[in-house]
């Protein structure tokens, strides 16, 4: 049998339905391996479209299989959970859990993988099997990297994986895709700086931990500016300074917290280094101690240049030839897609989610998907299948 083709209007049944999806999984939202409700609705719908489904791989995660013979099989997949942020806007289905939302589009792309999820299910348009994978906490903890140590490729193999993620600051109706990396490495840091603590009109009787940070904020951007070669992408970024509760007391401890983002695993292994060099080197200067935590999170994100020239490819026939960005600067932000594109080849692409503005940005408050967008994913991801799985192939 086949299937009506996805199209891009809003009067399209199917993207009426995944735009009802996506309000009801906007205002449920869950983090970190609580994706519970969330995991509950995704595999209700998959089994419904007559999908094969696993639970529970890497706690919360959830993949639906759809079989149309042949050899090959591709893994398609989208984030479950939301973030620590309390939702603002006033909207109809606002987040109904305090203190979260889905302030990054993880609902839509969720939606759009259902969509494309439940128009499969309906076609023989390819030959072979696609496994829709649905992975618990992105969001800062990993939840692609457990799926992967629970044994999500041992346990239902692939040949390749793909990722989207949509992308304010790019027009709607364009996706960007390109060869490498395309979203950076992310590692945290803790500096504790130890001195003595003293009166504050009597300095001199003391060691000043606030002044040896200061000393060390400063330092540490030395790193990018001059320790690193200058053609090398990276940043060093203290986010938090915490230290002493009083005005007429100078404290013992100061403690630093930031984050560092890299591309190139030399040029990673150099920053921690030249790190730990400048804080042994601000122990000696002040008198104080200093201990370094370097907590490597994410890898960098790196697209399989074969996979890219594919779906370049695919997107011009999806989107227009003039819609497809292959020239975008790779992202300083973070994405643990990049754990499933270390074991399988594959490819990440940013969907255009229109201009960057008016709270429309990751991460923020005011932050509502474009459901306009809904059409465009499940299109592009249905015209992939299509793609990579002929139904020629044997």
């Amino acid at each position: 049998m086949g299937a009506r083709p996805l199209t891009r209007h809003a009067s399209d049944p199917l993207a009426a339905q995944m735009t009802a999806w996506r309000h009801h999984l906007h205002a449920i939202p869950e983090t970190a391996f609580e994706e519970f409700k969330t995991s509950d609705y995704v595999a209700g719908l998959l089994a419904g479209f007559g999908l094969e489904v696993e639970r529970g791989i890497g706690g919360t995660g959830v993949v639906g299989t759809l079989h149309r013979g042949g050899s090959r099989t591709i893994g398609l997949r989208a984030e479950l959970d939301a973030l620590d942020i309390e939702e603002v806007r006033d909207l109809p289905y606002r987040s109904v859990h305090p203190g979260k939302m889905h302030a990054c589009g993880h609902d839509g792309h969720m939606a759009m993988l259902l969509g494309a999820a439940r128009h499969l299910s309906a076609s023989d348009i390819f030959r072979g099997t696609v496994r829709f994978i649905f992975q618990p906490a992105e969001e800062n903890e990993g939840g692609g990297l457990r799926m992967i140590e629970d044994g999500l490729f041992d346990r239902l193999p692939v040949d390749a994986v793909y990722g989207l993620h949509n992308w304010p600051g790019i027009d709607v109706g364009r996706l960007a895709v390109r060869s490498g990396p395309i979203m950076a490495a992310s590692d945290m840091f803790e500096i504790t700086v130890t001195g003595q603590g003293t009166h504050a009109g009597m300095p001199h009787m003391g060691s000043d931990a606030i002044v040896a940070a200061s000393a060390l904020v400063a330092a540490l951007q030395t790193i990018p500016s001059r320790r690193i070669q200058p053609a090398e992408p990276n940043v060093v970024s203290v986010t938090q300074i915490h230290g002493g509760n009083t005005w007429n007391g100078i404290p013992a401890d100061v403690v630093l917290r930031g984050t560092v983002r890299s591309f190139d695993p030399g040029v990673r292994d150099g920053i921690e280094a030249a790190m730990t060099r400048i804080s042994a080197g601000i122990s000696q200067t002040y008198g104080v101690a200093v201990d370094v935590e370097y907590d490597r999170r994410y890898p960098a994100t790196v697209n399989h240049p074969e996979a890219a020239r594919s779906v370049a490819k695919l997107a011009a026939c999806v989107f227009g030839p003039g819609n497809v960005v292959e020239d975008a600067l790779p992202s300083m932000g973070a994405e643990d897609f990049s754990y499933m594109l270390q074991k399988r080849p594959g490819c990440f692409v940013w969907l255009g989610a229109g201009p960057a503005s008016d709270g429309h940005v990751l991460h923020n408050e005011r932050y509502d998907f474009n459901d306009g967008l809904l059409p465009l994913g499940a299109r592009f991801w249905t015209r992939l299948v299509e793609t990579e799985l002929p139904r020629g192939r044997p």
